[in-house]
């Protein structure tokens, strides 16, 4: 397996390297402190894994989905320093394949350099319960949303469909014959239940869900 090891710290990189250099079925065939040379090096090197540092200068999320691009047979590995939740979720939603911290252990790291080459995904235990933590308020965050639509009461959808045809809320009040506060309040609980935040995004979500139809 050939390995690019890609570190800010030259120190850190060169323990790295040595780590895996050290492994009969691994090899380094390079290493940089400079992100943006990432796509050379892979190119150039013929490399199977990239150990990447997130902090390298042109080493953040943007290199990952880069070189998922243009070399997807090629497995990132992130080796970061800061266990930072937002680096989590975009290396991931980039394309990361492993995801470990600098307190990882020699043998972890080259064991998951082995189960990324054969396909696996991999992340640090701390790591993957804040991943897991995530994704289960988004699942949550989606659930809500994709019911929303389908609660409108019939008179919210009366009210949505005026808002449709650019009627301001007095007018609206007055073709439903309520007041201009009920229509306020109205509009209130649309946004909630579409979870929206203006007229014109309640308007699309509705269109595009199918329970809204503008003639």
């Amino acid at each position: 397996m050939r390995v690019l090891v890609v570190d800010r710290l030259p120190l850190f990189r060169r323990g790295v390297a040595d780590v895996v250099a050290q492994e009969p079925d691994l090899t380094v065939v390079a290493e940089t402190g400079d992100g943006s040379l990432v796509i050379d090096l892979v190119t150039r090197h013929d490399v199977d894994v990239v150990l990447l540092d997130l902090g390298a200068e042109g080493g953040g999320v943007d290199a990952i989905s880069l070189l998922r691009a243009t070399h997807p047979g090629v497995h990132v590995v992130v080796l970061t320093h800061a266990d930072d939740d937002a680096d989590l979720a975009g290396a991931v939603r980039a394309g990361a394949r492993g995801y470990l911290l600098t307190d990882t252990t020699p043998v972890e790291l080259v064991d998951a350099l082995r189960a990324v080459a054969a396909g696996s995904s991999l992340l640090s235990p701390a790591m993957a319960s804040r991943l897991l933590d995530e994704f289960a308020v988004l699942v949550r965050r989606n659930e809500a949303a994709a019911e929303g639509a389908g609660s409108l009461s019939r008179r919210e959808l009366e009210v949505l469909t005026l808002v449709a045809q650019g009627l301001n809320n007095r007018t609206i009040a007055e073709k439903l014959f309520i007041s201009e506060n009920t229509v306020k309040n109205h509009i209130r609980n649309i946004h909630e239940k579409l979870q929206v935040h203006s007229r014109m995004e309640a308007v699309v979500r509705a269109v595009r869900e199918g329970v809204l139809q503008i003639a």
